[in-house]
């Protein structure tokens, strides 16, 4: 994913916590929505000018600026909010940031837009990271985040991370 919604260096990106990087995600993804949102209303809007036989008017090009003032107002919002919640390391309660159904207290991103094949290797890596085999699979299988987020994938990772511990 490209994220443009605040301007982050690759070593400043590196060094988010996963929480401040679930944030990023989030707020970058409502970005995008709303960029689409807006391109999708916008071309609707130019079908209707043409099917009206306003080829040459001024109003396409004045509902693009009111979209794109529109987009670019949401989006200082929403990139105000992701920078105050990155600073304190933790996403608001209200749902602004981060509100999509992930689980906080797993160490790892729970983000369901992700595919199930993304899903797997974060979560692969998580548990890999973590040296001692027997801590590993106890912590694995105690996961019930994880149970959920991968669904039929949890048996395969199961037994991927029971063969590194033989």
């Amino acid at each position: 994913m490209r994220f443009d919604i605040i301007n982050l260096t690759e070593t400043e990106l590196a060094a988010l916590t996963v929480v401040q990087m679930k944030m990023l995600r989030t707020a970058q993804q409502k970005k995008n929505d709303l960029v689409s949102k807006a391109e999708k209303e916008l071309k609707m809007f130019r079908a209707l000018t043409l099917t009206a036989g306003m080829k040459n008017s001024t109003l396409y090009g004045e509902k693009e600026a009111e979209l794109q003032k529109d987009v670019d107002g949401q989006c200082a919002v929403i990139a105000d909010n992701l920078i105050y919640n990155m600073s304190l390391n933790e996403p608001t309660t209200d749902g602004d940031i981060g509100g999509e159904g992930g689980d906080e207290g797993a160490g790892y991103i729970v983000d369901y837009s992700l595919s199930y094949n993304e899903r797997y290797v974060i979560v692969r890596d998580y548990y890999l990271a973590i040296e001692d085999p027997n801590e590993r699979m106890a912590l694995y299988t105690a996961d019930d985040t994880a149970k959920k987020y991968l669904s039929s994938y949890y048996t395969t990772l199961y037994n991927v991370l029971y063969t590194y511990s033989k």
